[in-house]
């Protein structure tokens, strides 16, 4: 592949990055900007998605017919990589989970009714929603054969009885995608899975509590849900019955490559943060940029970092292709996801307790960056995708095409 932007791509990244220094940046430093959950402050947001909107900027992964910006995969890893240069960037431009998931997915299965409903509502930023797929033990995580949240069928209604967990951006959203075991057949773990559709107004759910954790939030943080009955019209099931894992694994695969492209935002971030203060700051007579520690440091995180893009790039070039592209998907997860986490440490390390205070956004980047390893499939569960894939492919594994 070429590595070279197209003028079209080159051309939002700088817009991007423009956008970002001059409305975003500034805010970080100001409490004011951060609700109680550590985020922006949803009017804010608001306000500010409205300038984005009005400059061009606005839902890049989504067609120009429903107001987006119709970048390719390609395309986007540059805009995400740029947006997340600001850790509220992702959440201005339209572009952060699990929003930018969910919209990928309804435009890619979803019906025209269904997408004028479900999915336009997101895409022009009016509401929030929200994946609901991960349960408590002994239900499905990573495993989605060990889901246990059911929907029966009572002619043209089905009914949800189940418990989910960790479900990102549930307190506000209004839109959500179910997922519910259809067939109770065990014995059935490719076809037992049915996607659903529906609002936060409906009967028959709750949320049980919005789960605490290291922080910060993302908007609508991580909820648990408890279904006892929630009736849902078969006209709001999405794809057919039993093609629930499918829709899943059309979601997953993009949504964790755009954590990855966001992350290397962030990485750099970090290491921006560190070089400027490094490039000022004295020790014993010298400045810390001229010791050769210090330098060992910083050039192994930009090394990681460009492998990160590298692995990004050609993994949103196969998608582009057609690909599904999973080994490179999750080749870029674990390197990035452990990269970020790199990055921020060695950038708190080198800032010393300025890194560790919140006079920089350093300890929010990195209390954020350790659920990089765990989101959508852990580390560990990426590493027997590809143990799989080279046993199965052998020294095709390695093909360029």
């Amino acid at each position: 592949m070429d590595f070279t932007l197209d003028p079209r791509q080159e051309a939002y990244r700088q817009r991007v990055r423009a956008f970002v220094a001059k409305h975003l940046l500034p805010l970080e430093a100001d409490p004011a900007t951060f609700n109680e959950y550590e985020n922006i402050h949803l009017a804010l947001r608001d306000a500010l998605r409205a300038e984005a909107k009005a400059a061009g900027l606005w839902a890049p992964q989504m067609p120009k017919s429903r107001g987006g910006l119709g970048l390719s995969m390609v395309g986007q890893a540059a805009f995400y990589e740029e947006a997340n240069r600001c850790i509220f960037g992702p959440s201005i431009f339209n572009c952060a989970a699990p929003d930018d998931g969910n919209m990928r997915v309804l435009e890619m299965v979803a019906s025209e009714e269904q997408k004028a409903r479900w999915l336009q509502p997101i895409v022009d930023g009016e509401v929030n929603s929200s994946f609901v797929m991960t349960e408590p033990n002994p239900g499905g995580g990573s495993d989605p054969g060990m889901i246990q949240t059911r929907a029966e069928r009572h002619g043209d209604m089905w009914r949800v009885y189940g418990r989910k967990w960790f479900i990102s951006g549930a307190a506000v959203a209004k839109h959500f995608i179910l997922i519910a075991r259809t067939d109770p057949d065990p014995s059935n773990t490719r076809k037992h899975l049915t996607a659903f559709l529906f609002h936060r107004d409906a009967l028959s759910w709750q949320i049980v509590r919005r789960i605490e954790n290291m922080g910060p939030d993302e908007h609508g943080g991580v909820c648990e849900l408890e279904f006892d009955g929630l009736e849902i019209p078969d006209s709001d099931r999405l794809m057919e019955v039993g093609d629930g894992l499918k829709v899943t694994q059309i979601r997953l695969g993009p949504a964790r490559l755009t954590h990855c492209m966001r992350w290397l935002g962030l990485s750099k971030r970090a290491m921006e943060i560190a070089q400027d203060y490094v490039s000022t700051r004295e020790s014993f007579g010298v400045r810390l940029a001229d010791r050769e520690s210090v330098g060992l440091m910083l050039g192994e995180v930009a090394h990681d970092i460009q492998v990160g893009r590298l692995l990004v790039m050609h993994a949103a070039w196969k998608l582009d292709q057609g690909n599904r592209a999973r080994k490179e998907v999750s080749s870029a997860k674990i390197h990035v996801a452990d990269t970020l986490h790199k990055a921020v440490d060695t950038a708190i390390q080198l800032n010393g307790a300025r890194g560790y205070s919140k006079d920089t956004v350093l300890e929010w980047i990195y209390r954020y960056a350790r659920c990089a390893r765990l989101v959508d499939g852990a580390s560990e569960v990426h590493k027997m995708v590809l143990s799989r894939l080279y046993g199965q492919e052998g020294d095709d594994y390695w093909q360029w095409g």
